[in-house]
């Protein structure tokens, strides 16, 4: 069943919207990878053409940062989280085991295939409307001047110092692609406990990613609290 709020009718091209490579036959066209390279582009242009539209004063280097701040990693994720798409992300049990159906990394691109998917099936308009309604909060901030990236390590380090006083480290485990398009893979640690993991194309953007879904899994930990203890109080 698909989620209420998106305007998909298709259920085989929202399976494929969410399905993890892990979890697809030898097939390339098997998993939202496709999906997801296609929405990328098509989110890219919405966002610019939202951000031409209503900043007239802005020049080239304002409206490419503010692009920046929306179109990454963070915002996708939590945008596929306000849709509860982490209960609908099909990934092996190997991948589950490791978190992958809550990893902001995956959920960002499920989140871009969805859009792929809603552009094939109903077009720009419909395509842009849903953009621009779940990427509201993102584009309200931008608008208002905020168009740094999020920090995430900054925000991680906050949390972990002032909950366990404990620094993060990171670590490089993955490097793939040419000198010219390069992809690396963090993971965030405490103690020697993967804590999350992000892509990126650099070092330093793959950090961002990492941090971001140590966040996440923290503020989920957090949630699983408060509700036991309402069970328990109830």
């Amino acid at each position: 069943m698909i989620p209420k709020g998106i305007p998909l009718r298709d259920e085989a091209l929202f399976g494929l919207a969410t399905r993890h490579r892990s979890l697809a036959s030898d097939s390339i066209a098997d998993s939202y990878e496709r999906l997801e390279f296609f929405g990328d582009s098509v989110l890219g242009l919405i966002v610019a053409e939202y951000l031409y539209e209503h900043h007239p004063n802005w020049d080239q280097g304002m409206l490419s940062k503010a692009k920046s701040s929306v179109v990454q990693e963070g915002p996708l994720a939590r945008a596929a989280l306000n849709l509860d798409l982490d209960r609908y992300v099909a990934v092996s049990p190997g991948e589950e085991a490791a978190g992958g159906r809550v990893r902001a990394s995956i959920l960002a691109d499920v989140f871009e295939a969805l859009i792929g998917a809603i552009y094939l099936e109903s077009g720009m308009q419909v395509a842009r409307w849903f953009v621009l309604e779940q990427l509201h909060q993102f584009l309200k901030e931008v608008s208002a001047g905020d168009v740094s990236p999020h920090d995430y390590k900054s925000k991680l380090q906050e949390v972990a110092q002032a909950n366990w006083r404990k620094t993060p480290l990171y670590r490089v485990v993955r490097e793939a692609g040419t000198a010219h398009d390069r992809q690396f893979t963090v993971q965030v640690l405490f103690d020697d406990e993967v804590m999350g993991e992000g892509t990126g194309r650099s070092k330093k953007e793959a950090e961002q990613a990492a941090a971001q879904d140590g966040l996440d899994l923290i503020l989920r930990a957090q949630r699983a609290r408060e509700v036991a203890a309402e069970r328990y109080e109830g």
